[in-house]
């Protein structure tokens, strides 16, 4: 596995267009690959994030069963002449990990439920709009992937008994597209969730990492990376 780190030239047409269209940067990121790895199953899959900082700096992120090459992305998008991207060996990594490690965390994802006005109509998938219900699909989501998010000291808690996580949900964002071969429009509620968590299983949360967690993992979401507490 190879995780990478790009950064976007905002400044450019082609980097706005990237930008612009979750399926046009899927597709970017696809053609990285020779011989692109074949989703689905149990297979690590190819996945990637878009992070913006604190200085409006743009980065995407992809994690990768194959080593990418991203020239075409810093010819359209990035400093051809002067800056590149960095890969890193992910797999070392990933096999360090055991129970009860405590890491920070940033996850973009889109949090859904499946609903039913009445019983006679079928279910469907509904975007979480509140952070206290996207807050709640994260915690639904933890045991089986393998991790707990980390709760605050009741003295840190801004509001006792309700702000008891370490996590910060920010960034949402609505995504429109025109899906291929669908007449109509595709919309992606995307959240990034900032946070502390601790390994509870680390074969399952190996496979959160390199599978990805949550729907629309074409579109930039599931991509969970970790930092040193």
């Amino acid at each position: 596995m190879y995780l990478t780190r790009l950064r976007i030239n905002t400044g450019r047409v082609g980097a706005r267009k990237l930008l612009s269209s979750p399926q046009t940067m899927h597709a970017a990121v696809m053609t990285s690959f020779a011989e692109p790895p074949t989703s689905g199953g149990n297979r690590p899959r190819v996945l990637w994030r878009l992070d913006r900082d604190s200085n409006a700096a743009t980065h995407l992120c992809i994690v990768s069963p194959m080593r990418p090459d991203l020239t075409h992305l810093v010819e359209q998008a990035g400093w051809p002449t002067t800056a590149r991207w960095d890969t890193f060996d992910y797999t070392p990594f990933l096999k360090r990990l055991t129970k009860g490690d405590t890491w920070s965390f940033r996850l973009t994802a889109n949090p859904v439920h499946s609903i039913r006005r009445n019983a006679d109509e079928p279910t469907k998938v509904t975007a979480h709009i509140g952070p206290t219900h996207q807050l709640g699909w994260l915690l639904k989501q933890q045991e089986k992937a393998g991790f707990r998010v980390s709760e605050k000291p009741s003295e840190q808690q801004l509001i006792p008994g309700h702000d008891t996580h370490d996590l910060l949900v920010h960034g949402r964002r609505q995504l429109r597209f025109a899906k291929k071969g669908n007449s109509g429009q595709v919309t992606v509620v995307a959240v990034t969730f900032d946070g502390r968590l601790e390994v509870t299983d680390p074969d399952a949360f190996r496979s959160t990492l390199t599978q990805g967690l949550g729907r629309a993992k074409a579109y930039g979401c599931g991509l969970m990376t970790l930092a040193k507490t």
